[in-house]
């Protein structure tokens, strides 16, 4: 809502030096978002006035029309003589009254006029268009002025060119500030000043001589107001005022009666509609559409309505969308037209319900500035006071004549009442206020209060937003100042602090980000064609997922079962904008339906849900385990002067999932598999031991060469995921930290021939076993085939670390342990000691 300042005024006397920018200081402390103070004709200067049209010589010879004009302006050139300027517009004729500026004058945007010799002439100043004044965006040629204006007549003045307007961004619950009235409220609120309420009108009341109207849907329709104004002279044109305030307001001038009828609405708040009543035929009705009917609105569209539209007819069939937009077969006819232009206008000022005139708004994608309102809540006791306001503007402003008969049909309704305790503000804010100032600040808004302790407020027809005691507190708390709220810290209740599910998740998010990975969030959204890219089977357990009612993308209309794809679509973006070196890690939880989900219980609304209830809601989700996955791609080591860069790979990601593994206190167990979307010979599955059982927890490696192509990936992009929840399931409780042991280290290496078939995993597994409890630790150092080892076979290096706690070992222990180990390798797995 664009608010000028000047027309504030007219309903509260504002501070005389009161700006535009202390005007904004004060709105937004009574909680109104007011985004900008616009200063309308900042950089004016004069001399700006009005001159008449003596006589025109077109100037030939150009490429376009120029005209050689004599310009009476009065005195204001210090001569009286005629001023000689050169124009290129042709709108105006000898006689004209337009606006001039003269030499030493600047125009908006900082354009200084001055005298100067142009298309073979000397002209002495510029005969001004609207948009070169900054009075619209407007640029169809000259202003043409009002026979009645004297030439030298001041034009700064004439045309309220200097203003400062307010841009008020009006929120949903706020209707009533889309209109001088409201925001006027406000400010007299603000300022503790008298409001001059436009609305307060003598109406006069309805009778049996009105155009006759008939409402079919009273709910739709509250209710309605025709009056009917005739003998409107077809040539009278808007006043100035009235259309600076439009131009101000952010509106384009029409004609005189649409621009009465946007002007009170911008007054008032009421939106209004003219009809040409020569066009409507017969008595005007409220009620839905028939499935399959046709309308063409005022922009020209023909559009098919839908049974829930509100429509406006006549015998004809609809000619308006309520609340909307009017049709274009009743509309206010031009002078040029066929008749002569409109010469009897019926006025139609309606209160239509919010909810459907929204959805006729939204289905028709016809946003208006009546729609806009009507959405928001409109004044229903206002109707008559707007019908009023714009018969008592078509007859002073176009010479027309007020019928006696006065149409309105309204609805029965009472006045809403809320109940609230006095101190109720007071608990709200947490602050004494006093029922005195509660009741002070309640009549400020416009509301009727009775009673001491236990306030009855009637609430005033403009504001339908107030329906509870807290609607009311907040009016109390905005309008005696939010900075005047204490500041008091809030006050935590005593617990426990993180879980171990949250300490672990942080210390996953730590180690990770340690390790060189940066985290990445992403949606939990995906469709069917992720799966597709990532090559998973038609009957694969992670297609079965959980759809959506009203997704947000109908692209992706399923909550995910796995990280992949949100991290290798956030990994193939990063990449596209060049950065190649890339590691990425996320932890989220992903939905995985088992099928036996039974639908949700309908719940009521007027208690709390019981325990038996809550349950049956549990039972109905899917299993939603948190999982942990990293994505690598290009350079895992930087190049330098210590050589060439090292490229990530399988063993990468495999270490990533050892590194959260550690942080849950367990050891993984790394097997080769074969598992989409990961490439058949570089994927590892991973298992942690649980109740000494070996347990899935996860896969990593190296993507399969298709999903690489398919996904638009860097060539050898490497993943892990992981259940996190699972790998925390298999922890003994809480990490342990090593202790660290004054004794020296004795280490031994071995190395293992056994078959190609069997894992290092199994023969590590032995090791560990047999080495017994001297063993610290046991790290696969080589991997060797070829002939010195046999077909078929592979070599298996590893270091053997032993350590007493309380003393330092002899070369025969270590010796022994190591032997002891090699011996259950043997007998596990038909290991031999290489060389042996």
């Amino acid at each position: 809502m664009r608010v000028p300042l000047s027309w504030l005024r007219e309903y509260v006397d504002l501070p005389a030096g009161e700006t535009g920018r202390e005007v904004q200081a004060k709105l937004v402390a009574a909680g109104l978002e007011v985004e900008t103070v616009e200063q309308v004709g900042s950089g004016l200067k004069g001399p700006l006035v009005v001159g008449q049209v003596l006589t025109i010589e077109e100037l030939t010879g150009f490429k376009k029309p120029i005209r050689f004009c004599t310009v009476d302006v009065g005195g204001a050139n210090g001569t009286g003589e005629p001023q000689e300027i050169v124009c290129g517009a042709r709108n105006f004729a000898v006689g004209d009254k337009v606006v001039v500026v003269l030499p030493g004058g600047v125009l908006p945007g900082g354009f200084e006029i001055s005298a100067r010799k142009t298309y073979g002439r000397n002209s002495h100043g510029m005969i001004c268009s609207a948009r070169e004044l900054g009075m619209s965006d407007d640029h169809d040629g000259i202003i043409v002025l009002p026979p009645e204006y004297e030439p030298g007549t001041d034009a700064i003045e004439l045309l309220e060119l200097v203003d400062e307007v307010l841009d008020i961004a009006v929120t949903p619950d706020r209707g009533y500030c889309l209109s001088m009235r409201g925001i006027a409220r406000e400010a007299a609120t603000v300022y503790g000043l008298p409001l001059r309420d436009p609305a307060l009108l003598d109406v006069p009341r309805p009778n049996a001589h009105g155009y006759p109207v008939q409402v079919s849907d009273p709910v739709g329709c509250s209710r309605f107001t025709a009056r009917t104004v005739t003998g409107i002279d077809p040539e009278a044109a808007s006043p100035i005022w009235l259309q600076r305030r439009l131009q101000k307001a952010g509106m384009r001038p029409v004609s005189l009666a649409v621009d009465v009828t946007n002007y009170v609405m911008l007054e008032i708040g009421q939106p209004l509609h003219a009809y040409d009543r020569s066009r409507v035929s017969g008595t005007i009705g409220v009620r839905r559409a028939a499935a399959g009917e046709r309308l063409t609105t005022l922009d020209g569209v023909e559009r098919v309505l839908d049974p829930e539209d509100l429509v406006i007819t006549d015998d004809t069939g609809p000619i308006g969308l309520a609340g909307v937009m009017g049709g274009a077969n009743t509309e206010i006819a031009d002078q040029g037209e066929e008749g002569g232009g409109t010469r009897e206008v019926v006025i139609e000022a309606a209160h239509f319900d919010a909810v459907s005139i929204a959805r006729t708004a939204r289905r028709h994608k016809l946003s208006s500035e009546a729609s806009r309102r009507f959405e928001r809540g409109v004044d229903p006791e206002a109707a008559s006071a707007a019908a009023q306001r714009t018969v008592d503007l078509l007859v002073l402003l176009a010479g027309g004549s007020a019928e006696a008969g006065v149409t309105e049909v309204a609805a029965d309704s009472a006045p809403r009442t809320v109940t609230m305790a006095a101190d109720h503000p007071d608990r709200v804010a947490g602050t004494v206020y006093g029922r005195e100032k509660v009741v002070r600040r309640l009549q400020e808004v416009g509301c009727d209060v009775r009673g001491t302790d236990e306030l009855v407020v009637t609430v005033p027809s403009w504001r339908p937003d107030l329906t509870d005691p807290n609607d009311l507190a907040e009016e109390v708390v905005r309008l005696e100042g939010y900075e005047k709220l204490p500041s008091t810290m809030p006050k935590l209740p005593s617990g426990r602090g993180l879980t171990e599910p949250q300490r672990l998740l942080r210390r996953v998010g730590r180690a990770l980000a340690g390790a060189g990975y940066v985290e990445a969030l992403n949606y939990p959204f995906l469709g069917q064609q992720a799966f597709d890219a990532l090559g998973l089977e038609a009957d694969d357990a992670r297609r079965r997922t959980v759809r959506l009612a009203n997704p947000l993308s109908d692209e992706e209309p399923e909550l995910r079962t796995t990280l992949l794809p949100g991290l290798l679509a956030t990994l193939r973006r990063n990449d596209g904008r060049g950065s190649h070196d890339l590691a990425l890690f996320e932890t989220g939880l992903v939905f995985r339906p088992s099928g036996d989900e039974q639908a949700p219980p309908r719940l009521r609304v007027d208690r709390r849900p019981t325990a038996e209830e809550l349950a049956s809601l549990d039972a109905a989700l899917p299993a939603q385990p948190r999982h942990v996955a990293v994505v690598l791609a290009g350079a895992r080591e930087p190049s330098g002067w210590w050589g060439p860069a090292r490229p990530a790979g399988w063993a990468d990601a495999v270490e990533a999932a050892r590194t959260v593994a550690r942080e849950a206190g367990v050891e993984l167990i790394v097997r080769q598999d074969r598992h989409a979307p990961w490439h058949p010979g570089r994927c590892a599955a991973l298992f942690v031991r649980s109740g000494g059982e070996e347990l899935l927890v996860g896969h990593a490696g190296e993507l399969h060469p298709r999903v690489v192509k398919a996904l638009h990936l860097p060539e050898r992009t490497a993943a892990a995921e992981l259940d996190l929840d699972r790998v925390r399931g298999a922890s003994e409780g809480p990490v342990q930290a090593r202790r660290v042991s004054a004794f020296p280290v004795a280490t031994q290496d071995v190395a293992l021939v056994v078959d190609a078939s069997v894992p290092a995993a199994d023969v590590e597994a032995a090791l560990r076993e047999g080495a017994g409890d001297l063993l610290e630790a046991v790290r696969l150092f080589d991997v060797f085939t070829g002939e010195q080892v046999g077909e078929g076979k592979k070599s298996l290096a590893y270091a053997l670390r032993f350590r007493a706690p309380d003393r330092t070992l002899t070369v025969e222990e270590a010796s022994a342990s190591r032997d002891a180990a090699v011996a259950v390798a043997a007998e596990r797995t038909g290991a031999v000691l290489r060389g042996a």
